[in-house]
Parts: C-alpha cells; sequence; structure tokens
C-alpha cells in the first residue's frame, strides 16, 4: 500500500519520480503526487492529483515542467480522509518549509492533532500524514534547525508504522527518510540517490540497494549516503546489489503483468526446485533447519494472509499426512489477537510473499516474544520477516507485480510440499525410496503446469461466456477444498463477482439453499479418495438449476456425465495436484476481468503489499 520515490542528483528528479511511481502501482492507489525543490527558487513545488499517474503526467508534461534536482514522489492508498487532491501527498508545513510523504498508519495522530492545535497550527487535510509533517516542523523550529534530533523526536512521539520521505527548504538537495515497520529501501548510482519503497521503482537506475532496518534514519545527498540509529550515532551499512534481470519487472509483451506472470510459473516452480534439490534430495541447509531441531518438532503452526493463507491451508493437509505431526492454521489477522496457546518445541511457519505483510510481521514478532522458533516463507531478499524470522525459506518467483498473486503463490506450494517431504524423511515417517519417488514426481510439475497452460484458449472461450454471472460457487473435498479458496479469491479480487469457496459435505448444512438456475458451481475433483463422494454433490447442485464445472485429473472422464463443462490437469501425486488445478482457475479470473473490461493487474480498493494492519 502506498508508494514512495525520492531522487536527489545531478539530473532531473520529476521525471524520475514519476518513472518509479509508475513501477510501484502496483502496490495500489487513488492519487499521487510530488514535489521537487526548483533549481531557479528557494521553493519547494507540490503537485498532485486524485486518480491515476498519467494525470500528474499530463499536469507535469511528464515532469519536465517542474525543474529541480531533488524531489519526493508518492501514490496513496487511502487510509485516513477520502481519496482527494487535498488529502494526497505530499504533505506539508504551514510555512511550506517541511514537505512529507508517507507509507503507513499513526495511530495516535488525533492526541498529536490537539497538541499542535494548542501550539497554533491549523490543518487543511483529513490525513494522519499531515499531523506528522507539523509534528515535525515543531520539533524543527524547537531545536533551531537540528532535523536530525528533530526527526528522533517525532519518532519518539509517534506510534503506529511508517515509512517517511522528507524534504526541507532549509537544506536544499537533502532528503530525510526514516522507518518503522513500512518497507523502505535507499539506492545508490553515479547520478544520484534514491530512497523507495521497493526495488522495481529504482532499478532501472541501480542494483546497488541499502536495506533500511526499524527505527533507522538516512541523509541523503547528490553525492553521500549517511545512516543513524534512532540515538542519533552514525551507523555503516553494506550495499546488497540486486540480481534481477530489469526486463523481470516488465510486462515483456503481454498485455497485463498478470498473464505473464500466470506463464511464467513452470520457470518459478523450477528455479525454486533446483536451489532446494541436489541430486534428488531436498537439500535445507541454506534454510538453517538442522535435523535434530526437526525432529524435536511437536508441532506447526502457519501463519498468512489471503493466498498465503490458503497455501497454508493446502501445507496442513500435506504436512498432517506425510508427517503426521497437527498442523495450525491461522490468519495472521487473528493470530496475535487471539492469545494462542503456543506448545513447546513448535515451529511457527510465516508465508508471505513481499516479507513486509504487516499483519503477518506483527505475528512473526508475537512468536518470537513466547520464545517459539519461526521459519520464514518469503520471496523477497532482506524483506523484513526475512531478517526478523529465525529462519527463512526463500522462494524463487522474482519479481510480481500484478496484485493478484499467481507465481509466488506456486513457489510457496513449493517450499511447503519441500518442507513436509524433509521433514517426514527425517523423522522416519516416510523411507528414502518413497522420499526420491516423490522429489521426482515435483520435478515433473513444471512441465505439467505448462501442459495446463496450453490448453487455455478453452478456458478463455468459457470464461467469456459467464463473464456476467453473479455468483459462483467452488467447491471441493480435502486439498480440493483448498483449491476451491484460492480459485474462489482470484475470481472475486479481480473479477469483482461474488463468488465463495466451500467444502463439498458442508453443502447440506445451509450453503445449498442459495443455488438456484443459472449459478455457476465449479467443482474440483483430484482426490481420488474422495471423488465418488465430490461427485455426489455435483448431482446434488446440478438438481437445482446450476450450471457445473468439473476440474478434474486425465482420465476421470465419468464427470463429463454430470458437467456442463469440464476441464482436465495432469496426473501427479495426490498432495501436489494443487500446483496443477489452480492454473485453470487463475485463468478463469484473468479472463472473467479482461471479459469484464476491468483494470486486471490493479483491481480496485486492493494493494499488493498490504503494509497497514
Amino acid at each position: 500500500m502506498c508508494g514512495i520515490v525520492g531522487f536527489t542528483g545531478v539530473v532531473q528528479a520529476a521525471p524520475i519520480l514519476l518513472d518509479g511511481l509508475a513501477r510501484l502501482e502496483y502496490r495500489g492507489y487513488d492519487s499521487a503526487g510530488i514535489a521537487v525543490k526548483r533549481d531557479d527558487t528557494d521553493k519547494i513545488e507540490v503537485v498532485k492529483v486524485k486518480g491515476r499517474l498519467k494525470q500528474l503526467a499530463d499536469m507535469t508534461d511528464s515532469g519536465r515542467t517542474v525543474r529541480g534536482f531533488c524531489g519526493i514522489g508518492h501514490t496513496r492508498w487511502a487510509t485516513h480522509g477520502e481519496p482527494s487532491v487535498i488529502n494526497a501527498h505530499p504533505h506539508h508545513s504551514d510555512d511550506q518549509n517541511v514537505v512529507v510523504v508517507h507509507n503507513g498508519i499513526i495511530e495516535n495522530y488525533l492526541e498529536l492533532k490537539e497538541k499542535l492545535l494548542k501550539s497554533g497550527y491549523t490543518f487543511y487535510s483529513q490525513t494522519d500524514t499531515e499531523v506528522v509533517t507539523k509534528l515535525l516542523d515543531y520539533y524543527h523550529r524547537k531545536y533551531q534547525g537540528n532535523t536530525l534530533e528533530a526527526i528522533v523526536k517525532v519518532m519518539h512521539r509517534v506510534r503506529g508504522s511508517y515509512a517517511l520521505g522528507i524534504m526541507l527548504k532549509d537544506e536544499p538537495g537533502v532528503i530525510y527518510s526514516v522507518r518503522k515497520d513500512s518497507p523502505l529501501i535507499v539506492g545508490k548510482s553515479e547520478e544520484g540517490n534514491f530512497i523507495a519503497s521497493d526495488v522495481p521503482a529504482i532499478l532501472k537506475y541501480t542494483r546497488s540497494i541499502y536495506y533500511i532496518e526499524n527505527m533507522e534514519i538516512v541523509r541523503l545527498s547528490k553525492d553521500q549516503i549517511a545512516f543513524y540509529n534512532i540515538d542519533q550515532e552514525e551507523i555503516e551499512k553494506e550495499p546488497v546489489e540486486i540480481k534481477w534481470d530489469a526486463e523481470a519487472a516488465e510486462k515483456g509483451g503481454y498485455e497485463h503483468f498478470m498473464m505473464k506472470e500466470i506463464q511464467e510459473q513452470p520457470q518459478a516452480v523450477r528455479d525454486t526446485l533446483n536451489s532446494y534439490v541436489k541430486d534428488k534430495k531436498i537439500d535445507l541447509s541454506s534454510v538453517g533447519l538442522t535435523e535434530e531441531e526437526i525432529k524435536n518438532i511437536s508441532r506447526l503452526y502457519i501463519v498468512a494472509c489471503g493466498s498465503a493463507y490458503h497455501v497454508g491451508m493446502t501445507a496442513k493437509y500435506v504436512i498432517e499426512d506425510l508427517v503426521r505431526i497437527p498442523v495450525e492454521v491461522d490468519l495472521a489477522s487473528e493470530f496475535r489477537y487471539r492469545n494462542p496457546v503456543l506448545a513447546e518445541d513448535s515451529l511457527v511457519l510465516i508465508i508471505s510473499q513481499s516479507g513486509e505483510t504487516a499483519d503477518s510481521l506483527a505475528a512473526l514478532r508475537e512468536a518470537k516474544n513466547r520464545g517459539v522458533r519461526t521459519l520464514a516463507v518469503v520471496n523477497v531478499v532482506g524483506s523484513s520477516i526475512a531478517r526478523e524470522a529465525d529462519n527463512v525459506f526463500y522462494t524463487l518467483a522474482g519479481p510480481e507485480i500484478a496484485v493478484a498473486t499467481t507465481k509466488a503463490y506456486s513457489t510457496q506450494l513449493i517450499a511447503c510440499y519441500l518442507l513436509a517431504v524433509q521433514f517426514a524423511l527425517v523423522r522416519e515417517k516416510i523411507d528414502a525410496k518413497y522420499a526420491e519417488g516423490l522429489v521426482e514426481e515435483l520435478a515433473t510439475l513444471p512441465d505439467k503446469i505448462a501442459k495446463v497452460l496450453e490448453d487455455k484458449e478453452r478456458l478463455q472461450w468459457f470464461s467469456s461466456k459467464f463473464s456476467n454471472v453473479h455468483d459462483i460457487f467452488f467447491i471441493g473435498r480435502g486439498i480440493d477444498y483448498t483449491i476451491s479458496m484460492e480459485g474462489s479469491l482470484k475470481m472475486k479480487e479481480i473479477s469483482y463477482v461474488h463468488s465463495e469457496a466451500y467444502a463439498a459435505g458442508e453443502l447440506k448444512h445451509g450453503t445449498i439453499s442459495l443455488v438456484e438456475d443459472g449459478v455457476l458451481v465449479v467443482c474440483v475433483l483430484t482426490q481420488d479418495k474422495l471423488f465418488e463422494k465430490s461427485l455426489s454433490n455435483m448431482v446434488e447442485v446440478k438438481s437445482r438449476g446450476a450450471y457445473l464445472m468439473g476440474l478434474t485429473n486425465y482420465g476421470n472422464y465419468s464427470v463429463e456425465d454430470t458437467a456442463d463443462f469440464t476441464f482436465y490437469v495432469p496426473r501427479t501425486d495426490p498432495h501436489f495436484t494443487t500446483s496443477l488445478a489452480i492454473i485453470p482457475l487463475q485463468l478463469m479470473g484473468y479472463y472473467v476481468s479482461c471479459a469484464k473490461g476491468l483494470d486486471v493487474d490493479k483491481p480496485r480498493n486492493l494493494a499488493k503489499s498490504v503494509t497497514v494492519e
């Protein structure tokens, strides 16, 4: 949520700010703005719009009319105050000496606002960010222009999450930045220095990145970067070289990032497997869990949000069946508030694509405070969750730009499969021969995913036929239920179609009353042991007028006797069917969204990286 870009250097700032913000559009936003220190005056010029970045680019002739070598930019996802030009960032002090962009939420902004009102400040917006801006101005005046001291005082007074980009008219060519629980990176290049919320924003300009830790401050000028802790002591940091191909964050000829990322799944799965499988054996040495530690785990808690939560639900079925230890799956937003009872010698597994998900990060810290070991499955090296977890399993999905996750979800599944097989082997629940057979089957998944993608035109035809449907139900049993959950989420988040997922056996407990003529029901049947029971559920909804789609394995051709449309995926080990069956459901969501003319990559009200609670 929200994107921040800042630049100070020897070339014009505004075009860089607009370009960087465009590369952060996947984070979700409803307004945008830039602030640039004019090179012909001491003024900091602020330009803001409600709506898309294109409007801001048009207003400034792609940044050419706002001339200056130092600036900050922002895309806002509304939390405090409606989307509007007034509430858009950047925000400024009364005399426009202090200008700020902010990602996060200030929890005690009303209390701070009351203090500032009593000190003579006035407010033009409804935002918490304006409060922080004027609090910074208050301390900047109190400490006679000592900006570092003023920032530290703000950090002591503010409660909540924040990444701040700060400019001051009194310090031309300088940007300050500070973070607490919201993502922030710093980049260095020959033309100048950058701040940003995420790597894609500045990857075009530099591969040399510094990751900023909680409660750290950075001061940038065109040729210097200085880092400080909250005690104002200068600290040393080593840059990290980003290995991504810059084209990985581009569309590469596809109409949408989502379709590009769907098509990249075979390679992403292959890359993740190859990183942890050597000579048909799983090697978790880079994760850091020893065999002794694996043997001593008594219970596993999986904590995640959204699609990652659905990965956790699949992992529960796989791990309990193979490893034979109890697994609990929690929504991260509920985990710490239910005051969980965590068993000794347990492991908390946190799953997050970005590694910055606020609820998941809070759950990680709750587990660590209770003395429980944590393992993170994340896609972003150096992210907050990766840095704070005891152990990290990195997926190799590469940059994922579309809001709706596809390839990151698929690589998270692979991570959980590998953990399940290795845990089962180490704990002697399966023998080496069986484990090797499972690993060999995992190696076939990339080609089988590619095989499913070859048949996407049939799904495009089917999806366009049902693009105006109002209700869709996804049903399945066991692992098929977890597939249904993710399929339903894909449909609703990018197509705005009301969809629900149900365990098929629960239909008789009330849900079936919602089934009537014309309602589309997608039934997933990949588990042979549950096939006949799921088929019976299909017959139940068919008799009530539903239009049926069956999603099943090659060979289960009897489904066609009941379903109106059937899609087949290659056979694999029943533990791994999610990796194949989810592909057609991703494609369905995509094609329905396209048929409705919607913004596939940036669905309304959603953000890629949810960094507020």
